[in-house]
């Protein structure tokens, strides 16, 4: 193993060892106090006198003595760390939102430990109790298809802070952003523009924020006197191949339509995509909103129009919000609220 120091655990710590395991009382001898006072000093107590802490502290440095924060956490009844379930690790959206929990936790002394639910149910609930099981001090849940049921019993038992999914009895611990309100801005976009035949690739519509903006669209048509057409209605899952396939689709049937509001950028591209292989042209021939306003959006050929969600500044306020609740403190949330961004992919229907 060459130079290589192994680590063990002792006592609520971890410690280097190379030709020998470096133990409290170690410490205790190389700086001339009682074992107690060493204890005392590595768990942060005020009892002791500047003198015997600058004695123990040099110990340390010199034996090379690494306290395991974890482990002195449970031993004060906290972990230090923070749950967090995203649904997909590698989606941008929840890429996003994961960069802002942790800029919310940086300098806190808390780390966050992550898990994947994949939108299921069932591995949603096994991946949240194995971050249950690893003692976290309090969990932010990102979307997801778990029951409400299951969340109120998580709340009842650990900190919990959800981010974009409303369970009723938890909405003073809940980060939201108005989706209904985000798709009425985006299809009355296209409908000031001259659009009537306006197609909704919807998300998965057992999730609550595919839904909110499905109803967003039909308010925001229904408000504008144009007929409801099912055809024009497409169920996607939010990732861009079913934005390319919801497109084929209505050209497979011979819809006709001049514009596209996808229910997320995601879907955006891959619609953009299979109008490009049509050899339609963005947006002289079709006008295309998408949602959520992620990174890439503002460099796509033409750069979308869509509804900014700010998942960085959500993660934030979840990462504090937590923090919050951990330390007992009653939070007050508000929404955040939908903002329509034009950009170059809408025209004004000729």
């Amino acid at each position: 193993m060459g130079g290589m120091k192994a680590l063990s655990y002792s006592k609520g710590v971890i410690v280097s060892q190379s030709s020998q395991q470096i133990t409290m009382q170690d410490i205790a001898t190389q700086s001339g106090v009682s074992l107690s006072t060493v204890s005392r000093v590595l768990n942060g107590s005020e009892n002791v006198s500047q003198e015997k802490q600058a004695a123990v502290m040099a110990a340390v440095e010199a034996l090379n003595y690494r306290p395991n924060v974890f482990a002195q956490g449970l031993a004060r009844g906290a972990s230090r760390t923070v749950g967090v379930l995203t649904q997909h690790i590698s989606a941008p959206f929840f890429d996003a939102i994961l960069d802002g929990v942790l800029a919310g936790l940086r300098g806190t002394g808390y780390s966050p430990l992550f898990a994947d639910g994949l939108w299921r149910a069932d591995r949603e609930e096994r991946s949240i109790q194995l971050l249950l099981d690893r003692q976290v001090d309090g969990l932010i849940v990102l979307g997801g298809a778990t029951s409400n049921c299951f969340l109120r019993e998580i709340a009842a038992q650990k900190p919990l802070v959800l981010v974009g999914r409303v369970v009723p009895e938890l909405t003073h611990q809940s980060v939201l952003f108005d989706d209904f309100k985000g798709a009425y801005l985006a299809t009355q976009h296209l409908i000031e523009l001259g659009h009537r035949q306006i197609v909704h690739i919807t998300g998965i519509l057992e999730h609550e924020d595919a839904l909110l903006r499905k109803k967003g669209y039909l308010q925001a048509l229904e408000d504008a006197g144009i007929p409801i057409n099912d055809n024009l209605i497409l169920e996607g899952n939010f990732v861009e191949q079913s934005g390319v396939l919801a497109v084929e689709m209505l050209f497979n049937r011979g819809q006709l339509f001049s514009a596209i509001f996808a229910a997320n950028d995601q879907m955006a591209y891959g619609a953009r995509l299979a109008l490009y292989r049509r050899g339609i042209r963005v947006p002289e021939d079709v006008s295309l909103v998408g949602y959520d306003d992620l990174v890439h959006s503002a460099y796509t050929t033409p750069p979308l129009t869509t509804i900014h969600q700010p998942a960085f500044q959500m993660g934030e306020v979840a990462a504090n919000t937590i923090l919050g609740l951990i330390g007992g403190e009653q939070p007050e949330i508000a929404p955040f609220k939908a903002e329509l961004i034009v950009r170059n992919s809408t025209a004004r229907h000729r």
